[in-house]
């Protein structure tokens, strides 16, 4: 069983808005078990599948970069916010999105290239840790081949070019106009869409939910069959939260991104990368 520490309980507040002592209410139920604990909050009404618990993230950076031929868009976390200030760090980042451009994409491949007079980037992240006094680690990359296709790149509230905490890439057919590709990598960024569509999402994602809103209608007394009614528009609802395409246009609320994107005459040939 996993110590249920003040600590624990205040992340737990951070990711779900509830109260402290819901909060370790929930954690005692679930023996500790994090992910347990905000579903429990949730199917006693106490919390709420919120866009602030997924902008609750691990301090760092994000960079994007691209060439002729393709994006790319990396995370590097650190401890403290402190660290993500510190301009060596900044630079950092910035030059390993720029050196992915040159990889296959893969963190464990970008540690092997060369970060700068034959050190290797794994190194050179070995001696800014030790600089530091920090751990900071490559959590994320994503990289975006642009030979037959255009991407658009956004970062929310930038602390210098390319750099940022929010970063998108966004492939689209060459054939589409920059304002829209940037509008839409802006939407994503302010709605985090977890998947382009339902047929992308991660099933047991969709089944947690599922058993999470099964159990919310139960409550309802209702009969079986309504619950499964009212269960099978909740999870519609759920779609419309998390999938790209079924979200409202942040610039044309009244519009799916779908309906923005058809009405553009686009092939919904569409994919994104959000960090």
């Amino acid at each position: 069983m996993i110590e249920i520490t003040a600590s624990l309980i205040k992340n737990l507040r951070e990711k779900t808005g509830a109260g402290m002592m819901d909060c370790k209410k929930a954690l005692l139920a679930t023996e500790g078990e994090f992910e347990e604990a905000i579903d429990w909050l949730r199917k006693k009404g106490l919390a709420t599948a919120s866009k602030k618990s997924d902008r609750v993230t691990a301090e760092g950076l994000i960079a994007v970069a691209n060439n002729e031929n393709c994006a790319t868009i990396i995370e590097v976390n650190s401890e403290t916010d402190f660290v993500a200030r510190n301009e060596n760090f900044q630079n950092f980042v910035k030059k390993l999105a720029t050196i992915a451009l040159s990889s296959d994409g893969t963190i464990e491949n970008l540690k092997t290239l060369n970060y700068e007079n034959n050190i290797t980037v794994e190194a050179a992240l070995v001696n800014l840790i030790s600089t530091i006094g920090e751990n900071l680690t490559i959590r994320r990359l994503s990289k975006i081949d642009t030979k037959d296709s255009q991407v658009f790149t956004y970062i929310h509230n930038a602390i210098s070019s390319g750099l940022g905490k929010i970063g998108v890439l966004v492939s689209l057919p060459k054939d589409v106009k920059s304002e829209l590709g940037k509008q839409l990598a802006m939407h994503i960024a302010a709605s985090k869409p977890k998947a382009l569509d339902s047929a992308s999402l991660n099933p047991a994602l969709v089944e947690r939910e599922r058993n999470i809103q099964r159990e919310i209608a139960a409550q309802s007394g209702k009969p079986a069959e309504i619950i499964e009614r009212m269960l099978e528009g909740r999870i519609a609802k759920f779609y419309q939260e998390v999938c790209l395409l079924e979200q409202p246009f942040v610039l044309d609320p009244d519009k799916k991104v779908a309906t923005v994107l058809k009405s553009k005459i686009l092939k919904l040939m569409l994919m994104s990368t959000l960090f």
